[in-house]
């Protein structure tokens, strides 16, 4: 039995560029869960996640077709720039932060558990989720960037610094002071994190 090697994202935009409409599905696939996760994590909307995250690969599609993707061999940290933007737009234009989801069913993370659990293991999974993704909701703006980023999308912080603008001991320190802020959190709430 052969290992299946991993084609490169380079390998795989250039064969998408000379017109392999499949190299693209397989770009999508490969990182569809780390850039909506990023995306959910920020806006805390299903619903809009899901059309950020088609309104990023639109965007990636057209820089690719018009030549100005310039990010050779860093398509991920590109492409997640590009979510974030959308996200923070998306957040500036509502004026305010968009409202959590409801846990019935509407949760991310309940699509990822692959084994049968009981009722019980379910419903506790899910306060907790829930109980998280409030917390990491009422961090400040820059602290929640850059856990999302670092966490879920799992970023170096050389690229989170990249991307916002900033330099990686801000980052650092903001990740730093969000890691205190939940730790706070929990104690204050007596949630029990798995």
């Amino acid at each position: 039995m052969h290992n299946k090697e991993i084609i490169p994202d380079g390998v795989l935009l250039k064969v998408y560029l000379e017109g392999n409409e499949s190299a693209m599905e397989t770009l999508v696939r490969r990182h569809k869960t780390r850039i909506y996760t990023s995306i959910y994590l920020l806006v805390h909307d299903r619903y809009l996640a899901e059309d950020i995250f088609q309104e990023t690969f639109i965007k990636v599609i057209n820089c690719l077709r018009s030549g100005k993707y310039t990010h050779e061999g860093k398509f991920l940290p590109w492409a997640l720039r590009i979510a974030r933007n959308l996200a923070i737009d998306s957040i500036r234009h509502k004026g305010r932060l968009p409202v959590v989801t409801d846990s019935e069913g509407n949760d991310i993370f309940s699509y990822l558990n692959v084994h049968e659990d009981s009722r019980e293991s379910i419903m506790v999974e899910k306060e907790e989720t829930g109980a998280l993704h409030e917390m990491i909701r009422q961090l400040p703006e820059e602290q929640r960037e850059v856990l999302v980023l670092r966490h879920y999308a799992d970023l170096s912080f050389k690229e989170i610094a990249e991307m916002t603008g900033t330099n990686i001991n801000t980052c650092i320190g903001r990740m730093h002071y969000a890691l205190i802020n939940m730790r706070k959190m929990m104690q204050k709430n007596f949630v029990r994190l798995k």
